[in-house]
């Protein structure tokens, strides 16, 4: 496996790749992470990952700075699930200084995660805009746990006319149907106990019975959206610690 930490790094490494599928990334691997390596690997002949902590997508530098980090153990995962090429710039590769150039999905951005972090999917959509420039992958692959941002990058591409096959997995959950993410790890036993209680109640997938399963929870929102599929998605607030999650309420991921 290659590690290449320059956009001239990048470019010599894929000159001679044929068919990539890329995995964007920002770091702290989990399972939901090596189910898209895995898919990943299955479907391309050359498989990227890119390891950006992309620091547009955070409205609060206290955020950016507790965002979990650790290259070294996630260079080790990757490594053992077969990817060919690590692409892990610093910030300045990608965002060099004077840099004012941005891509905004304006719909489907609003709502939802666009209302509680305004700017967060001028973020996602620009980096990812700029990683499909750069390794020209066949495929990118995400999961389905983030939808909103599935249907903003899958809009973008289409809008922009890149030539990439987005594809979605299922959201990955743990044994007690808690959906994975890197927030987890900040939960107490107590916490995460607590947290159970929003995939309990989009499980019901209606709004109005989720929101009394949700009582007594710090809820941001509880929403039935059109996000091709249709999702019933929710996200609360335990502690210090904002978990999302959300439902297909028609249509299968894709």
């Amino acid at each position: 496996m290659r590690v290449v930490r320059t956009v001239a790094e990048l470019r010599d490494a894929l000159a001679a790749a044929t068919e990539v599928g890329l995995v964007p990334t920002m770091g702290a691997f989990h399972a939901g992470h090596l189910a898209l390596f895995r898919a990943a690997r299955e479907e391309n002949d050359t498989v990227v990952a890119s390891l950006f902590v992309n620091p547009a997508q955070f409205d609060a530098a206290e955020d950016l700075a507790a965002y979990p980090r650790d290259e070294a153990g996630d260079l080790a995962v990757a490594e053992d699930e077969s990817v060919d090429l690590v692409f892990a710039p610093p910030v300045e590769e990608l965002y060099p200084p004077g840099y004012q150039t941005w891509v905004e999905v304006e719909e489907l951005s609003r709502g939802l995660e666009g209302a509680a972090r305004p700017g967060h999917f001028r973020a996602v959509a620009t980096v990812c805009c700029k990683l499909f420039n750069l390794v020209r992958p066949r495929r990118a692959y995400f999961g389905q746990k983030d939808a909103q941002q599935v249907a903003v990058v899958r809009r973008m591409a289409r809008d922009l006319n890149l030539d990439v096959e987005i594809r979605i997995l299922p959201t990955v959950r743990d044994a007690d149907g808690l959906a994975v993410s890197s927030r987890n790890s900040r939960l107490s036993p107590a916490e995460r106990e607590r947290a159970l209680a929003l995939p309990r109640a989009l499980a019901t997938r209606d709004p109005e019975r989720a929101r009394e399963l949700l009582d007594g929870v710090a809820v941001d929102y509880v929403e039935v959206a059109d996000l091709e599929p249709r999702v019933l998605a929710g996200a609360i607030r335990i502690g210090s610690t904002r978990l999302i999650d959300n439902v297909v309420l028609e249509g299968e991921s894709r």
